[in-house]
């Protein structure tokens, strides 16, 4: 029985490493460096202290990497630096608004502000809140909701199942066109057809129409996605035991598809909850507490806070930040009921 024996490599061939604290020493020097320029140069913005400092960080991780450890993972030190800086420029500027918003809009958000309206209160006198806004935004997003997400689930199971030919082609045209709307698009287009032609009033029914135009695609190309993940070996297992195509889709293509679909509609809900330009054109605004949305003007967050913002008053201002910080609250809510039920409801894989 013979035996190899390993030779340990030459101690030349090892290459060497920067040491894994290289990267937290080079930032911190950048910034060190970045903040004696500027102050040196006299530069009153941050922003250019920070390009400075992301540029030294780039260079001196791409030099000491050329010197120690060779060009290959001096390449590869580059591309992750170039990543960590791209990332922190994305991150920066999202910490500082919900910095921003929390720092403001914790002023005067209180229970007296979530429950109350703004009634008789003027623009430039404190007190009132967003009880009426927030009445009206629930019910224009949910009658959105209801619109859109049935015809949306079932323009994608069309699509995915059995479009075929030139029209699921021109399906798939239009919702791609339909992507790219703007939202003062669409608010007009049911101004023109459900106020001016109709001759309905402003309601928060005719808001829900126009956003529903703009979650519609949404929802069609996220549960278009979400359905072709679905394993075809699926949908052949059921059809095989006989069971009809209609019935595979219902009970073998959805429920495992589920979480995903959730996830996209709440996707959908947020990209339309901050929308102005439809509120503003179609459902108008009423300080009042107005909770049918089939009659008369409504309140709405996003317009309470362009209003209020719009007023000029150190009031204003306060209740819209507030309105704001509520706003951003409600749309991470939803985001975190979207991940906790595609979580719940993703296929479970035994081992």
């Amino acid at each position: 029985m013979s035996t190899t024996t390993v030779k340990p490599a030459p101690a030349g061939l090892k290459a060497a490493r920067l040491p894994r604290w290289t990267p937290y020493v080079v930032a911190a020097g950048s910034l060190a460096v970045a903040s004696a320029v500027g102050l040196a140069a006299d530069l009153s913005s941050r922003i250019q202290w920070g390009l400075i400092a992301a540029l030294l960080f780039v260079g001196v991780s791409y030099a000491l990497a050329a010197r120690v450890e060779g060009p290959r993972q001096a390449r590869d030190r580059l591309a992750t630096s170039v990543v960590w800086v791209m990332f922190l420029l994305a991150v920066i500027p999202l910490a500082s608004l919900i910095y921003e918003t929390v720092k403001r809009g914790a002023k005067v958000l209180d229970g007296y502000f979530l429950s109350h309206s703004m009634g008789v209160v003027a623009d430039d006198e404190t007190g009132g809140g967003i009880y009426h806004a927030i009445i009206g935004t629930l019910e224009q997003v949910g009658l959105a909701c209801l619109i859109a997400v049935p015809i949306g689930l079932l323009t994608a199971i069309y699509l995915v199942e059995y479009g075929r030919g030139k029209l699921a082609k021109a399906v798939t045209f239009f919702v791609d066109v339909m992507t790219g709307i703007p939202s003062i698009v669409a608010g007009l287009f049911v101004l023109s057809f459900w106020i001016l032609i109709l001759g309905f009033d402003f309601s928060g029914w005719a808001g829900a129409m126009a956003l529903s135009i703009l979650m519609m695609p949404v929802v069609v190309r996220s549960t278009e996605e979400m359905l072709k993940l679905v394993p075809n070996e699926l949908r052949e297992a059921s059809l095989a035991l006989g069971v009809p195509k209609w019935r595979t889709i219902l009970k073998v293509v959805l429920p495992t598809a589920i979480g995903g679909i959730t996830t996209g509609v709440m996707l959908a809900v947020a990209r339309i909850a901050g929308e102005t330009a439809p509120v503003l054109l179609l459902v108008w605004t009423n300080p009042f507490i107005n909770t049918n949305p089939f009659d008369g003007p409504q309140g709405s967050l996003p317009l309470y806070i362009y209003q209020q913002y719009a007023s000029g008053t150190n009031a204003g201002y306060d209740r819209a930040w507030a309105a704001a910080l509520t706003l951003i609250a409600f749309i991470m809510i939803l985001n975190l009921v979207a991940r906790g039920i595609a979580r719940w409801k993703a296929p479970k894989t035994g081992r």
